[in-house]
This record gives structure tokens, sequence and C-alpha cells, in this order.
């Protein structure tokens, strides 16, 4: 039997690719605090995937467009004076789900295909979808590593990044841009809904053990990886979604992460106390 033609093979794969590429990313969205903007880029994906759904096009190019629209909508809002992020992506994300959720109520009901979108179906990813999301990888590994300083000096000084010559709002715009491409990528595993528990936990929790980044990278890779892996072995060994246990195996590492922690802090100040 050919590799590619076995599903668990393919999921497999598939968990690992989206793992490395949720981990690259993650680091970025959690050192910049840029979760929420992640929540509603994944929201703002749906509409898109509906309106393709509609018009018979692929589902994936309504998600990069109608998140691209979001990104660049929340980067020009937030440079205006007094505007505050949170409130221009909110207003954003909730009118970019309610846009989906009138489109839905033109159609007789959710399809199959659509449903997977929205909470992932990573048994059924084709060879193509691993092609897409090894791509993705390729191109968000590219530009993290091309672009790291400008990146970082938009993303931690942009007054010293202008006063360098770099455009920290293009800057901005690019890692947004990435964002959404990895949003996007790693719908087919787990759905729209659930993909920022896959971008935000292994990284966090990354954070929890390093403050240095590359360390902090190289750990959300592997959180995000084992936390794939983890949530497809429960799923086909106990029947259960996958995506869903997949997101819950994310986030019982950040929670893991944090008790080791707290156990660790409050061992080292016990042994601090003079007897």
């Amino acid at each position: 039997m050919n590799w590619w033609d076995d599903v668990m093979h393919r999921a497999v794969a598939e968990v690992i690719l989206a793992g490395a590429l949720t981990g690259l990313i993650g680091v970025q969205v959690v050192v910049r605090r840029l979760s929420f903007f992640t929540l509603a880029l994944t929201h703002a994906t749906f509409p898109g995937v509906v309106a393709a759904s509609i018009i018979g096009v692929n589902l994936l190019l309504g998600g990069v467009v109608t998140g691209a629209v979001v990104a660049l909508g929340v980067a020009a809002l937030t440079r205006r004076r007094g505007q505050d992020a949170a409130a221009a992506t909110g207003v954003l994300v909730s009118g970019g789900f309610a846009l989906g959720a009138a489109l839905v109520a033109t159609q007789s009901g959710f399809s199959r295909d659509l449903s997977s979108f929205l909470v992932g179906s990573i048994l059924t990813v084709s060879a193509g979808d691993l092609v897409s999301t090894a791509g993705a990888l390729a191109v968000v590994a590219i530009v993290l590593l091309v672009c790291a300083r400008p990146l970082m000096y938009a993303g931690f000084d942009p007054v010293g990044a202008r006063a360098a010559g770099i455009a920290a709002g293009g800057w901005d715009v690019v890692l947004l841009l990435t964002v959404q491409l990895v949003v996007v990528a790693v719908v087919p595993a787990v759905g729209t809904i659930l993909a920022l528990s896959l971008i935000v936990a292994p990284a966090a929790a990354a954070r929890l053990w390093s403050d240095r980044l590359p360390v902090m990278t190289a750990l959300a890779v592997l959180f995000a990886v084992a936390s794939g892996l983890a949530g497809l072995f429960v799923s086909s060994r106990w029947n259960l979604a996958a995506g869903a246990s997949i997101s819950l195996a994310a986030t019982a590492v950040l929670a893991i992460s944090w008790g080791l922690q707290r156990l660790t802090a409050t061992v080292s100040a016990a042994r601090a106390v003079p007897a």
C-alpha cells in the first residue's frame, strides 16, 4: 500500500507539520501579546470559508482573503490616534462572524465539508493538504528567519525602529499576514475554531520555561508537535473528535507546565526560608 494512501500516516504527517508551524508563529503571538488578534483571525476565517463554499471555490482561498482583509483593517485602525487595538479587533471580528452567520442563513444548512473546516477533520486530510501545510511552514520559517531583526525592532522597540529607518507599521502587517497564513494552513487539522489553542498554548507553556527566544521557539515546536500526536492518539484510541483532542492536549501541556512552575517556585521558596 502506498504510504500516502494510509489515513493515519497522512494524519501523523499533518500534525507534525502543523505543530512545527504553530510553534514557530506561536512564540511571536505570545511574546507580542497578539493572542486576541489571533482569535479574531480564526473567527474572521469563518465568513470567508462560508462564502467560498457558497460560490464553489477553494475554501482555504476564502479564508486567506477574509483574514487578510481583517489583518489590514486592524493594522490601519490601530495606527489612528487614540484608537484602541482591542476595540478595533473586536469590532472587525464580530462584524465578520455576523457576516458569516448571515451567509449561512441563506443556505439550507452546513455541508459536511464546511463543518469540518470549523472543527477540523485531520483524518480526511489529503496529500494536497500536506503539501499546502509544508509550503506554509517553509514560507513562515523563511520570513521569521530572514526578517528576524526588523520584526524584533518593530515589536519591542518601535521608536528605535523608526530611528533606524525601519518601517514598524509595515513590518507589523508582515507579521499579521504571516499569522493569518498559519491560521488558514492548520484549518484542515483543527478547524478555524480550535486553531487558537494550538498556536497559543504550546508557546505560552514554552515561555514558562525560558525567556530566551531560540529556546522558547524550540520548546514551542516540541510542545505543539507532542500535543498533536497525543491528541491524535487519544482520538484514535477512544474514538473522539481529533481537533478537540489536539486542542485539549495543547491546553493540558500549558496547565502541566504552569503547575510544575508553581511547584518549583514553592519548593525553592521553602528551601530559602532559614531553619
